[in-house]
């Protein structure tokens, strides 16, 4: 667990977070939700609906300059700090906030698309607990091909949903089968489905896969 002080590094950590639904001690479960490079809390917000989270606090932080990091995932790791520390660590405090205020880590769903998505895999691979999910749309695991894979912890049985297109421009299929992998290793019990020749966007059938996780944790 992160020291409180380390929950605002700089560059996301004072950024503003979006929130909707009942308030955070009132709500049954929470939905963390992270918006991809050049979009913004209000674009990622909306899905909410469509997964059903009408009753859960939902927050979306914002990153500085709506990137939360500058390259692509697949660079090294340092080249993109300290942008993806900062946003994992915006992550866990809005994680221990919840816990904080009552809701377990059983009904916490973290989701993001894209580079939301990305930071989203990485950061439930790093911090691993019983989760209420992990959506991931348009997302997998940061670095290089290279990258070290040994997490440590276990996600016991955490529903995951790992949605992309087979030919998207931005995140190659193998990255997301290998993230599969890992979080399977790992414990968690992973649907992956890879949509042929798709854009890089969300479609029906994954939110409706969203959907079924978020309906669970708060159950």
């Amino acid at each position: 667990m992160m020291s409180p002080s380390s929950y605002l590094m700089a560059p996301h950590g004072a950024m503003p977070v979006l929130r909707q639904g009942p308030a955070l001690t009132e709500a049954p479960a929470a939905l963390i939700l992270v918006h991809g490079r050049g979009a913004s809390p209000e674009d990622i917000i909306e899905l909410a609906p469509f997964l059903g989270a009408e009753a859960f606090h939902v927050m979306a932080p914002a990153a500085a300059n709506s990137t939360w990091y500058p390259l692509s995932f697949l660079a090294p790791v340092h080249q993109n700090e300290p942008g993806i520390s900062a946003g994992i660590a915006k992550i866990e405090f809005l994680v221990r906030e919840a816990i904080d205020a009552g809701i377990p880590a059983e009904r916490i769903v973290v989701g993001g698309f894209s580079q939301g998505a990305c930071l989203a895999s990485e950061f439930v691979a790093r911090n691993p607990r019983s989760y209420g999910g992990l959506i991931v749309f348009s997302g997998g695991l940061i670095g290089p091909k290279e990258t070290s894979r040994h997490y440590e912890g276990f996600l016991d049985g955490v529903p995951v949903f790992l949605g992309c297109s087979d030919a998207d421009p931005h995140i190659p299929a193998w990255r997301v089968e290998e993230t599969a992998e890992v979080l399977a290793r790992m414990g968690a019990s992973v649907d992956l489905r890879l949509y042929p020749n798709l854009p890089h966007t969300v479609i029906g059938d994954e939110l409706q896969a969203g959907k079924a996780i978020v309906v669970r944790a708060s159950q």
